[in-house]
């Protein structure tokens, strides 16, 4: 018999050639790990451009409103006021002066609650900056009274219920009040004229006319 081939003892593999642990990758773990690195090297640029954007329109402080010193007349007092010079003359009676009874009611120049008399003319206060009373005189619902003694006028406006709700009325006088400064004896057409840019919510524009004319004595029918 021929000699038996000696078997070929097994090599042992040089450590370079190991396998190693998680040396083969799955496609599925390839596929994401590169799509992931994609996504980072395309957002990352956005996001710088995103951060110097909103760096660049970061709102800066706001300065600081302006201010203006004036001097006016309410109702018999005078007043020296550093006021802002966006203010209306309402807010500084209201707000600021605390004489509250000139009213917000459309806020826009319309409605006439917040009526008071500038040098004594009606005006709403609401369309008035508070910088444009400087040196004036203003008198509002509480300075018609006299002493505690209501005027004439007020005290119709009680006797014929001219007042419903209320809101309107301090503009309603104060209207009525320069009317019959000028006119003291109206007729009920004229009284309607005068009052035309007051509003009543209430719609009591008869009870209203009504106090007027009674105020003059006339006793006139509206």
């Amino acid at each position: 018999m021929g000699r038996k081939k000696p078997e070929k003892e097994p090599r042992e593999l040089p450590e370079s050639h190991e396998p190693q642990e998680g040396a083969h990758l799955a496609r599925r773990d390839f596929l994401e790990g590169t799509g992931a690195a994609l996504v980072v090297a395309g957002v990352a640029p956005r996001l710088g451009v995103a951060e110097s954007r909103t760096a660049a329109v970061a709102p800066q402080e706001a300065e600081a409103v302006p201010r203006t010193r004036i001097r006016l007349t309410v109702n018999g007092t005078e007043h020296r006021l550093d006021v802002e010079d966006r203010w209306t003359l309402n807010e500084l009676l209201r707000d600021h002066i605390e004489l509250t009874g000139s009213k917000i009611g459309c806020n826009r120049g319309e409605c006439g609650a917040c009526t008071v008399l500038l040098d004594g003319e009606p005006i709403y206060s609401c369309s008035m900056l508070a910088v444009w009373a400087d040196g004036r005189v203003v008198q509002t619902v509480e300075g018609l009274e006299q002493d505690g003694e209501l005027t004439p006028l007020q005290q119709a406006f009680i006797d014929h219920d001219a007042a419903q709700c209320g809101f309107c009325t301090p503009g309603q006088l104060m209207t009525a009040t320069a009317m019959l400064n000028q006119n003291s004896s109206p007729t009920a057409g004229e009284v309607r004229e005068a009052l035309v840019g007051n509003l009543c919510r209430c719609s009591n524009y008869n009870a209203i006319v009504e106090a007027v004319l009674a105020s003059t004595g006339s006793g006139g029918a509206p």
